[in-house]
């Protein structure tokens, strides 16, 4: 899939906790671009940040983790809502994926197949996607041509992030996690040798360790390190954030420093 080149339009601006957020369109993609409010046109490196399923760009979750990239190194960190989710619209496919997922859920039956599936299929659609965002923020001085990239997506953020990094050679370090060994993931993965921070669950009622666990060592990367903490699918603890800052600020600063 190939999308037309569109530049960046922004819509609206806030201010929020020392952080400009700046809502944007590329083509019908809608996203956000966060930055330093002080120094929203200063050349810093980008994080490019996947949101998980059911969620949007903007989500609490989103937001929290884009504050402390902004504020933790200086970067700016652009969100884009998936197909499907946020105000954009969901195609049949969309619909009878989401309502057997919820059925199964509902029924206290593993979802761990179909996320996989639907997940594969809106990675088929988001990638493309990206890749037009990337392009066009690349255009936008702050960020430029040649800035460092990374990538940052747990949930469904590491199944679009996943074939994401590995056919895109701008993206050089990515935290990723919280997935299912899937063989078509798993052969995106032997392609990825950038450095990678992957988290898991120990007690993830979805993600069954071993799999997850497969898939982290489906990754090609020297550099490459695992972080499992105790604890369900939603318990990931808040500091894995504070360690994502810190991984981008290694790999994607001269210095290796936050701000």
């Amino acid at each position: 899939m190939e999308l037309t080149q569109h530049s960046v339009h922004f819509t609206a601006e806030t201010p929020s906790n020392g952080v400009l957020v700046r809502d944007f369109t590329v083509g019908e993609v809608t996203g956000a671009l966060w930055s330093p409010a002080a120094s929203a046109s200063t050349r810093a490196p980008l994080v490019l940040m996947g949101h998980g399923g059911g969620n949007h760009s903007k989500s609490p979750a989103m937001a929290g983790r884009a504050e402390r990239l902004v504020n933790g190194a200086g970067f700016h960190v652009a969100t884009i809502d998936a197909p499907g989710h946020g105000d954009r619209p969901r195609t049949p496919h969309d619909e009878r994926e989401i309502t057997l997922m919820q059925q199964k859920m509902a029924a206290g039956e593993p979802v761990g197949e179909i996320v996989v599936r639907y997940n594969a299929h809106l990675a088929e659609r988001a990638v493309p996607e990206w890749l037009a965002t990337l392009d066009a923020l690349q255009e936008l001085p702050e960020i430029g041509a040649e800035g460092p990239v990374g990538y940052y997506g747990l949930n469904m953020g590491t199944a679009i992030g996943v074939p994401l990094t590995a056919s895109e050679p701008r993206i050089t370090a990515a935290v990723l996690g919280l997935f299912w060994y899937d063989e078509t993931l798993a052969e995106a993965a032997r392609r990825i040798t950038v450095p990678i921070e992957f988290a898991l669950q120990r007690d993830d009622e979805h993600i069954p360790l071993p799999s997850g666990l497969a898939l982290f060592d489906a990754f090609a990367s020297k550099q490459k390190s695992l972080h499992i903490n105790s604890g369900s699918h939603k318990e990931l603890p808040r500091f894995e954030a504070d360690s994502a800052v810190r991984f981008f600020a290694r790999h994607l600063t001269v210095d290796g420093s936050t701000a």
